[in-house]
């Protein structure tokens, strides 16, 4: 794919999809740590230079992405929440059932977990403070919604839902490389199998991590 000049904002607009579509499909190949803006730009048919002109940055391309990437598990989540949690129960009961589905729901979306590990320690260090703050902003705003789903369905968790979603999905960020170990680490376990504990599949050990947090949020008495 190659562009003429952007000469409008339609085609600025064009441009900038054409990149994180670009950056979405390399992600369904490799870890984020692989994908290099040299690549990138090859792929979309810009110059590097050019890709710079629409993004801070490798991490600024990363990070509007993730923000498509919430939006669209955030759509997932809502439906799945509404067929996984039984409102007849009582709290804690639909609080395991919740935390069934929010952990089954974000070991479904490999890249949106990859992308959340890789945000603190990585995405956030290469950017202005300016998209800094209209990342946050947006973050802020879908975190919001992520906790009024969970409150739809246990509305007792009340305030706590905020903290509970926030720490939900930094957990799947932290448990996914465990998950999907390198080659190495792969015949380690292979020639030494009791060490293959330490092989965490992530739907498990989501699944126990999420029911920890949420029910650690649900009030007391």
């Amino acid at each position: 794919m190659t562009f003429q000049r952007a000469r409008s904002e339609e085609q600025r607009e064009v441009r900038r999809r054409a990149i994180l579509e670009a950056a979405a499909a390399m992600l369904e190949e490799m870890p984020v740590a692989d994908l290099t803006l040299n690549e990138l730009s090859r792929r979309v048919g810009l110059a590097k230079s050019n890709v710079l002109r629409y993004f801070d940055s490798r991490e600024g391309v990363l990070l509007e992405l993730m923000g498509s990437v919430l939006a669209d598990w955030l759509a997932q989540l809502g439906e799945d929440l509404a067929a996984g949690v039984d409102a007849r129960l009582p709290p804690a009961a639909r609080t395991e059932q919740l935390a069934e589905v929010l952990a089954r729901s974000l070991a479904a979306h490999p890249v949106l977990c990859d992308l959340l590990g890789a945000q603190g320690g990585v995405l956030e260090r290469n950017v202005t403070v300016e998209f800094v703050r209209r990342h946050k902003r947006a973050s802020l705003a879908q975190l919001t919604a992520a906790a009024d789903l969970l409150r739809r369905h246990v509305p007792e968790l009340g305030a706590a839902a905020e903290a509970a979603c926030f720490q939900a999905m930094v957990l799947a960020g932290a448990l996914a490389p465990y998950s999907s170990p390198p080659p190495a680490v792969r015949a380690a376990y292979e020639a030494e199998p009791a060490l293959a504990v330490l092989h965490l599949e992530l739907p498990d050990s989501l699944r126990l991590a999420v029911r920890t947090v949420l029910l650690g949020a649900l009030p007391r008495g």
